[in-house]
């Protein structure tokens, strides 16, 4: 039953009130504290909006924007040239040209050694899924992610490029492709033999090096890829360049406001300092608090919204992308309905699994199972606890 309209205006216009004011709050703390910021951390000056200084604290934002004005986004361009081109000439050979020019990329943006290490740890996995065990496929997947962290390994790696960025869009880069070998593998182990045509090494290599989802995601099954990239559907180019320009004014107005947002409120230097929030007012407070996960929502209408939008263009189906955290009451929702692309894996290649073989493995995949089916607040902090340790800690040792 729905609310009389005038009681759901009410609420919308208390909403947006209670939100404009928490965000003046934390501007007014902002512009207070701003020489003090701009000694301790050094602000940026304006590039967007002029006379306005910006915060420089978000590493993931800085990091991914200053790559995309340098070179990927013009790789990303000449992938979408590539994608037109064979829809338009030789539909039927798509996956493999840009199977061609995803391996070509990573050539060029992480060298011959990086390209290595990435057809090394697809090659690896897919000669494990050949014993066709998902618990063996699982440990080769945590073993490969496990070597980022060996301190030779890493030392090795960074003397092969110039600058400490260059070496972590490796690990980014080797992080993320690991959850798209496990996928693969795991669908190669759950297939008949009859389907393994589908599921070939050329296929694994077309759907690893996919350039739009190669870097940061967002993450898409196998299963889901490989029947999309198969199906040939009648191509028409006014309507993928309607797609392209709605994509690209959305895409624009999301980044103007995430700069907007970071210029107008610091907001993550504010939260490296005791003082300016120890003195703030809970008004003030509750704008940062606000401000920041609104910042990260935004942030990956970004992020996740340039790839998908060539995943549309390419003729696939993007992941849904992030739901306003503002109308979310519940943290259940937010973490299924915010990278919708993890959510999916994780269902699919985990609690399926675990589904599948709890009768094999004994009480230990039961309780396991237990907790991704439970509903209580404890285990909805487990499911966030397994999350965070096999898709969110390899990313943050860049940062620690």
């Amino acid at each position: 039953m729905l609310l009389p309209a005038w009681e759901l205006c009410l609420y919308g216009l208390l909403t947006v009130g209670s939100h404009l004011y928490a965000f003046y709050e934390a501007h007014q703390v902002s512009r207070k504290y701003e020489a003090a910021m701009d000694r301790r951390f050094g602000l940026d000056p304006g590039t967007l909006f002029r006379g306005l200084k910006k915060d420089p604290m978000d590493f993931e934002w800085s990091y991914w924007i200053e790559w995309g004005r340098e070179r990927i986004l013009w790789l990303l361009a000449g992938h979408l040239l590539v994608s037109q081109m064979s829809r338009l000439l030789v539909e039927k050979y798509k996956p493999w040209c840009l199977m061609a020019y995803g391996m070509t990329a990573c050539w060029l943006l992480l060298g011959i050694k990086g390209f290595a290490v990435i057809l090394l740890h697809a090659a690896i996995s897919f000669a494990v899924a050949q014993f066709q065990q998902s618990l063996l496929t699982w440990l080769c997947s945590l073993t490969l992610l496990s070597t980022l962290r060996i301190p030779a390994v890493e030392e090795t790696k960074r003397k092969w490029y110039e600058t400490e960025n260059e070496y972590y869009l490796l690990l980014f880069t080797v992080s993320v492709r690991c959850l798209f070998c496990t996928s693969f593998s795991l669908e190669y182990c759950w297939h008949a033999p009859a389907q393994k045509s589908s599921h070939s090494f050329p296929w694994m290599l077309a759907y690893v090096f996919y350039y739009p989802t190669f870097h940061n995601g967002p993450l898409v099954n196998f299963d889901e890829f490989s029947k999309q990239m198969r199906r040939q559907e009648a191509f028409s180019v006014k309507t993928n360049l309607s797609i392209l320009i709605v994509g690209i004014i959305r895409i624009f107005f999301w980044w103007c406001l995430a700069e907007l947002m970071i210029h107008l409120m610091y907001i993550h230097a504010l939260y490296s300092s005791a003082l300016p929030l120890e003195s703030a007012s809970y008004w003030a407070l509750g704008g940062l608090a606000l401000a920041q996960v609104l910042f990260f929502y935004v942030k990956y209408l970004v992020l996740y919204g340039v790839p998908g939008l060539l995943l549309q263009m390419d003729g696939l189906k993007p992941p849904a992308l992030p739901c306003c955290v503002s109308l979310m009451h519940s943290f259940t929702k937010m973490w299924r309905s915010f990278d919708v692309g993890l959510h999916r894996f994780l269902v699919r290649c985990e609690y399926e699994w675990l589904s599948l073989q709890s009768h094999v493995y004994g009480r230990c995949f039961c309780d396991l199972k237990q907790i991704y089916s439970c509903r209580t607040q404890s285990c909805k902090d487990l499911q966030v606890c397994l999350i965070y340790a096999f898709c969110v800690a390899p990313f943050k040792s860049v940062t620690a």
